[in-house]
């Protein structure tokens, strides 16, 4: 799982840079595109060594369901950067470079949930914060959003980042979901 949350967090770290400069760097989504591929691999790995495996550290709906949405928060990531270049973004729009750090800053709270949930310690916090992020997530996409509706006059400019828009806050949302599983392992387990 380690392996996995390592993944995202360059993931998140690629996203971040591919925001960084105007115009975007559109190239960046093959690299985001190759991580995402990594973590499929990954979890394809996990739940193959889960078949085979007679005893487990926790239950294995538990490790499988974790590993399923680490992936989801990686493919959220590769979702929001593939459309940079599919529709040819050549500005960053107020809001995007912002989310992008918010989903980094997540990024590495799941990893440090993931080693804490390794130590049996530590996880609560790190689900406090990443729930905290998602709300600070869920506002900057709300003013993003209603700044380009107010300010962009073109409707196929709108369309393309509402939905760039909507793709970056929905991988903190997925964060979200890996806080909450862990937190409902440590429920169970304590």
């Amino acid at each position: 799982m380690i392996a996995m949350a390592d993944q995202l967090k360059v993931g998140a770290r690629l996203l971040e840079e591919m925001f960084a400069p105007d115009p975007p760097i559109a190239d960046k989504a093959h690299e985001i595109k190759e991580v995402e591929h990594k973590c499929d691999f990954l979890t394809h790995a996990i739940i193959q060594r889960l078949n085979k495996t007679f005893v487990t550290p926790m239950d294995r709906e538990d490790i499988h369901s974790l590993a399923r949405t680490l992936d989801d928060v990686m493919d959220a990531i590769d979702n929001a950067a593939s459309l940079v270049p599919l529709y040819k973004i050549d500005r960053v729009r107020p809001g995007a470079r912002e989310l992008a750090k918010v989903i980094s800053t997540s990024a590495d709270e799941v990893r440090r949930a993931v080693i804490a949930l390794e130590r049996r310690d530590g996880v609560m916090a790190c689900a406090v914060e990443i729930n905290r992020l998602e709300n600070e997530a869920d506002r900057i996409h709300q003013k993003a959003v209603g700044q380009l509706f107010d300010e962009e006059r073109d409707p196929l400019v709108v369309m393309k980042w509402k939905e760039i828009f909507d793709l970056l806050e929905e991988a903190t949302d997925r964060c979200e979901d890996v806080a909450n599983l862990l937190e409902n392992v440590v429920v169970k387990h304590s």
